[in-house]
């Protein structure tokens, strides 16, 4: 059931910003760019727009962000539903990779309204975002707590590291 929820063009922007990497793209760039970002319905429930301030960018990396996983962990609200993109970085036994997750929040404490709201307008946003390879139901923090579960979903026993920290 499509729910008749639109992506905004702003939305679209930061998801090709993100899956682009531009290997000519020169320091002050490469902070702006965008390590994890939230998106959240509109007031009018019309529109998935970005979460005001819920972005990690990879300038913050070092500096106001010293691990990138456990901020965005931080970052999803408690009681209501949101969509997410995480640029999740890790090792393998043969090689490092970067890869984009879709995650959809839905965690238990959120309102049966909101789970409906976000349910079914799940497919709208993954349409727009092509060539996404992983995406990650996530119903509570029980199950984002550690790295095991999204080194899981990213490639099983394989992942030796995620953002630089053993598995």
């Amino acid at each position: 059931m499509a729910s008749g929820v639109k992506v905004t063009d702003e939305v679209i922007a930061v998801f090709n910003d993100m899956k682009v990497r531009k290997a000519q793209a020169n320091e002050d760039e490469k902070r702006k760019r965008k390590k994890a970002i939230l998106f959240c319905m509109s007031k009018d429930l019309k529109n998935i727009v970005l979460d005001d301030g819920k972005e990690i960018l990879l300038g913050d990396l070092g500096t106001t962000v010293q691990d990138p996983y456990q901020h965005f962990v931080k970052m999803l609200p408690p009681d209501d539903c949101r969509y997410a993109l995480y640029d999740a970085t890790y090792e393998t036994k043969e090689t490092k990779k970067e890869d984009l997750v879709f995650i959809f929040w839905a965690p238990e404490s959120a309102p049966l309204k909101s789970k409906m709201i976000y349910a079914s307008s799940k497919d709208a946003i993954k349409r727009k975002f092509e060539g996404i390879k992983h995406e990650w139901q996530v119903n509570g923090l029980e199950d984002l707590k550690d790295r095991h579960t999204l080194a899981e979903k990213l490639g099983g026993s394989s992942v030796v590291s995620l953002e630089g920290a053993p598995i």
